[in-house]
């Protein structure tokens, strides 16, 4: 238990007020918290505002003075400031001027500059047409466009699918570099993953916003998030953008980069190219290679101020490049009774 106590900035999950607490432990200030919001202390807990990080007595001690937190009752969860903001944005298929009015205010009263950055973004990318989906609906974002595209979400995953095939069309080149012997086995496993890609329609539903849930990487209403860098818990500036939108937005989107956190040219690549020279009677598990090069497993999307081209310094799984093989269990042999 501290000392001296520690002052925080407290606020319940459902309710817009903000109440200022101070306690020597974390268990106090939750205490406090329950009895000023009204809430069961059983089952309760407190998180950061900032990131929806738990807090614990033995993190208690290293948070700033005038730390925001979110006090949670059982069963509630908080992934951040950054789905606040959005849910204020996104409850409104046509933001009108008095929300656009209110979250400039927002930007305007915000300090933290993690905020403010989200804040900017949200409110460039904020358009009347933001739920219309077809070329009849919003003509100005197809500016540009072949006419074949007839939708958002159409555009959107073929752009997801041009660049899972560009890596696919980069493995592809590769198979001079195994020797003629193992040409053959490269050749079986590109394949393979061929194969499952076509089944997935090459995982082009990670930009469709009208994807289910676990297979695209936006939000319902199409909001992107950084999701870099790859050495840092999130991107430290919080970018965020909506490229069903407008048109500049849909353009600025094809800046943003699909980057694969284990390398795809350093690592993933160079040890399937060895796996199969060095297989010496192994299989070698080419869906892990899959889910590598291809799926959100290893591929996160970032913006380009958070594209970091040096090495990542990961490797691939050593115990995981060749499939476990099954051993059989000897039988022992029944002995005759005498």
């Amino acid at each position: 238990m501290l000392q001296k106590p520690k002052t925080v900035k407290l606020r319940a999950l459902r309710s817009p007020r903000k109440f200022g607490v101070a306690g020597r432990s974390c268990r106090e200030v939750l205490r406090k918290g329950c009895l000023r919001f009204q809430l069961p202390e059983r089952g309760s807990r407190l998180c950061l505002y900032e990131d929806g990080t738990e807090l614990t007595e033995d993190y208690f001690p290293s948070i700033p003075d005038d730390t925001e937190l979110v006090l949670l009752t059982s069963g509630q969860a908080w992934q951040g400031y950054v789905s606040d903001i959005r849910r204020f944005l996104s409850a409104f298929h046509e933001p009108h001027a008095g929300l656009i009015q209110a979250a400039q205010q927002l930007l305007c009263d915000e300090q933290a500059p993690q905020r403010q950055r989200l804040l900017a973004d949200l409110l460039h990318n904020v358009s009347q047409n933001i739920a219309a989906e077809t070329r009849a609906e919003d003509p100005p974002w197809f500016e540009g466009l072949e006419s074949r595209f007839q939708s958002k979400s159409g555009y959107l995953r073929y752009s997801c699918e041009s660049r899972i095939r560009s890596y696919l069309r980069e493995v592809s080149s590769y198979p001079s570099m195994v020797g003629v012997e193992a040409q053959e086995e490269f050749l079986r496993v590109l394949d393979s993953m061929c194969q499952k890609l076509r089944s997935v329609q090459y995982n082009g539903s990670y930009f469709d916003r009208g994807a289910k849930g676990g297979s695209r990487l936006c939000t319902p209403e199409g909001w992107f998030s950084c999701q870099g860098p790859f050495d840092m818990d999130s991107c430290l500036s919080r970018h965020s953008i909506n490229p069903y939108s407008n048109r500049e937005s849909r353009i600025l989107f094809g800046t943003w980069n699909l980057d694969h956190i284990i390398e795809k040219k350093r690592a993933i690549i160079p040890t399937l190219v060895e796996a199969i020279k060095e297989q010496d009677g192994r299989e070698v598990d080419w869906e892990y290679f899959y889910g590598l090069l291809f799926t959100s497993e290893n591929l996160k999307l970032v913006h380009v101020v958070c594209h970091k081209k040096t090495t990542h310094k990961l490797s691939c799984d050593p115990n995981r490049i060749y499939k476990r093989q099954t051993r059989l269990k000897r039988m022992r042999p029944v002995r005759k009774r005498q």
